[in-house]
This record gives C-alpha cells, sequence and structure tokens, in this order.
C-alpha cells in the first residue's frame, strides 16, 4: 500500500510560479512510476507531468516548457514547479503513483487557482 500526500497549492497570479510536492509513505519499493494530474470543474481528470522509475518523464503539450516534474533521490517525494501560470491551470491538483499489479494510489489534491 502506498499513501500519498500533497502540498505546496495556493493562488498565484497570471505569469506567477508554484511548486507542489507529494510525499509518498507506504511500500515505496513497489512504485514504479508517479506522476500530477488535474481536474478543472466540469472537465475530466487529465495528466500534467509524469516520471518513471528510470527517471524519464513526459508532459502534456498544454504545459510543456513552463511545467518541469522532479524527484528526490529516494524517489519518495516528486515535485512539479509551475511556471508562467495561467488561468488554464486553475484546477485540483493530484499525485498519482503506479505500483505492481497495476495498481494505482492516488492523492487527496490540492487546489491550485490562477485568476483571469
Amino acid at each position: 500500500q502506498v499513501h500519498l500526500a500533497e502540498s505546496g497549492g495556493g493562488s498565484a497570479q497570471p505569469g506567477g510560479s508554484l511548486r507542489l510536492s507529494c510525499a509518498a509513505v507506504g511500500n515505496i519499493q513497489s512504485i514504479t512510476g508517479m506522476g500530477w494530474y488535474r481536474q478543472a470543474p466540469g472537465s475530466q481528470r487529465e495528466l500534467v507531468a509524469a516520471i518513471t522509475s528510470g527517471g524519464t518523464t513526459n508532459y502534456a503539450d498544454s504545459v510543456k516548457g513552463r511545467f518541469t516534474i522532479s524527484r528526490n533521490n529516494a524517489k519518495d517525494r516528486i515535485y512539479l514547479q509551475m511556471n508562467s501560470l495561467k488561468p488554464a491551470g486553475t484546477a485540483e491538483y493530484y499525485c498519482q503513483a503506479r505500483g505492481f499489479g497495476r495498481r494505482i494510489y492516488w492523492g487527496q489534491g490540492t487546489q491550485v487557482t490562477v485568476p483571469s
């Protein structure tokens, strides 16, 4: 079992920056990859950025060049540095971990608001 806890959400002006953090506790060795998703009101949850256990990253086209996903050496924390924020980035941001046997774990989410 893996438990995830996000932090770092809040409000930022357009063009501003925020940094999200996600801490994983539990069976860390079972994690094969982690990522960030977001869900705006009335919209489906979508991938923002992900990182595999080998360090390969991928990003949604809408955030490429502005957001950066990273992790610590212990591989139990990931971060999302969000620069040049836009109002379209307003959403609940969720940390996700993927484990053996196609297990999926979710954090409870952290709100990011970028007023227009």
